[in-house]
């Protein structure tokens, strides 16, 4: 018994050394790193394109002051260091608290008790990519997230309402005293919202899996559908006439949905979702909410009926439909997503480099090449036919998620791009109060698009 409790315990120590240490000693509420901060200047942050995105300045007392020369535009991903600590600021705070300079150069630095360089922390985002998702996203609060679809590189993470990291600390105050105010809330990695018809990516899916004769799937859409009591209505009450599946899909029909949605089993739909990362924390280096699913076979039909068009109690995350439109474009294969690409030390030399990482397949090869052909449709065809004849070929859905009872709507939208020649971006896309996907979310994706391949 005690040999087996001492081996116990040299597994833990050497699990711990291998696989938690780090992010122990990069807690921001480790007294230790008081240590490091006395003899380290905070190293540098970096766009992937070598743009300074957080620098610190030394104060004649020996003093730190952070600098983030672009200020609003990275705050949620780069984050702060005042009153604590968020972003990438405090999940790779460790890092930028070493020094690898050369040794006898901090050498001399601890003999004349002057400060050694930290390492610089170079991520994955792009620059332009970053200031086409905020300048796109202008005055309306939401989140942008975009990666790359085979890598799960983070290229443009973007959420507002944001704030302004050099003046946090006099803001602090402010900030915190006001119970309406969210700026500090990460929308694109912890926000969570109604997906709306985005949703129908999934409700498609499952109903392709218990139907393999799907292909013959009809259904006569009059704008409106009536069942027990409860009424499903497609936007606007357009009506869509006789749709098949790939058109209900295309066109985002609300009452074919619905329709659809009654006949799924609720069990083996819900084990789906499970697969699809709903209820559980999403894998990878970026921290976030858990998207919610909730539906039981003792639940009615106005709530089946909801569901399957992505109301009901269902709430997703952007992060969760970013990477859900990149493993369609993936051939299934999802990629855990991820902020930091490598450190370097102040001469340039990598210090450890970061590589992509497979979480395994979200939706089987045939799944991902069926999705592909239903969400190429609603480019080609459907309600984001604005993204259609462009340099790229671009496929995904759009979404109009009510958040209220008075039927108010978030816009949405989730797809990818490719471009030969150019590594497949995946992206989604929030406005809040933003109506339609087609109206709002759309003219920022091809924002994105244009400026990532043009």
């Amino acid at each position: 018994m005690f040999l087996a409790i001492f081996l116990g315990m040299i597994a833990w120590l050497v699990y711990f050394q291998i696989f938690r240490s780090e992010s122990v000693i990069s807690d921001s509420h480790n007294p230790r790193l008081n240590i490091y901060e006395e003899r380290v200047i905070r190293g540098d942050i970096l766009s992937g394109d070598g743009v300074v995105l957080a620098t610190s300045n030394l104060n004649e007392d020996g003093s730190q002051t952070r600098e983030y020369p672009y200020g609003r535009m990275f705050a949620h991903a780069v984050g702060y260091v005042n009153n604590g600590k968020g972003g990438i600021e405090s999940s790779s705070n460790f890092q930028l608290l070493r020094s690898h300079s050369f040794f006898l150069t901090q050498l001399v630095n601890d003999l004349t008790d002057q400060k050694s360089q930290g390492d610089s922390v170079v991520t994955t985002l792009n620059y332009e990519v970053q200031e086409a998702a905020y300048e796109a996203l202008g005055n309306d609060d939401g989140a942008v997230v975009v990666l790359e679809a085979d890598t799960g590189k983070v290229l443009a993470m973007v959420s507002k309402p944001d704030y302004d990291p050099n003046t946090l600390a006099e803001d602090w105050e402010t900030i915190v005293n006001d119970d309406s105010s969210s700026v500090l809330l990460n929308r694109a990695s912890s926000g969570l919202y109604p997906p709306g018809s985005t949703f129908k990516i999934f409700t498609a899916l499952e109903y392709i899996h218990e139907n393999p004769d799907y292909e013959s799937y009809r259904f006569d859409c009059e704008g409106e559908l009536s069942v027990d009591g409860s009424e499903i209505h497609c936007y606007h009450n357009s009506v869509h006439g006789q749709q098949n599946l790939i058109e209900s899909f295309a066109n985002s029909c609300n009452t074919s949905f619905a329709n659809i949605g009654l006949s799924l089993n609720v069990g083996k739909f819900a084990d789906f979702l499970d697969s699809a990362l709903f209820n559980r924390e999403l894998p990878g280096d970026v921290s976030g909410a858990a998207s919610r699913f909730s539906l039981t076979e003792e639940d009615g039909t106005a709530k089946r009926m909801q569901t399957a068009i992505g109301q009901g109690d269902t709430l997703v995350s952007p992060l969760h439909m970013a990477m859900t439109a990149a493993a369609v474009a993936n051939d299934g294969t999802a990629m855990e997503p991820y902020l930091v690409d490598h450190t370097e030390n102040d001469n340039g030399k990598t210090v450890r480099r970061y590589r992509p990482s497979e979480y395994g397949n979200l939706f089987s090869e045939e799944d991902a090449a069926i999705m592909q052909e239903f969400m190429g449709a609603v480019v080609s065809e459907g309600t984001a036919s604005a993204l259609s004849g462009q340099s790229y070929q671009a496929a995904g859905k759009t979404g109009s998620a009510e958040y209220d009872s008075e039927g108010n709507s978030h816009g949405w939208f989730v797809g990818y791009a490719s471009k030969e020649g150019y590594q497949d971006i995946a992206i989604a896309v929030i406005v809040e109060d933003g109506d339609s996907g087609s109206k709002s979310a759309v003219p920022v994706a091809k924002a994105v698009f244009d400026t990532y391949f043009n």
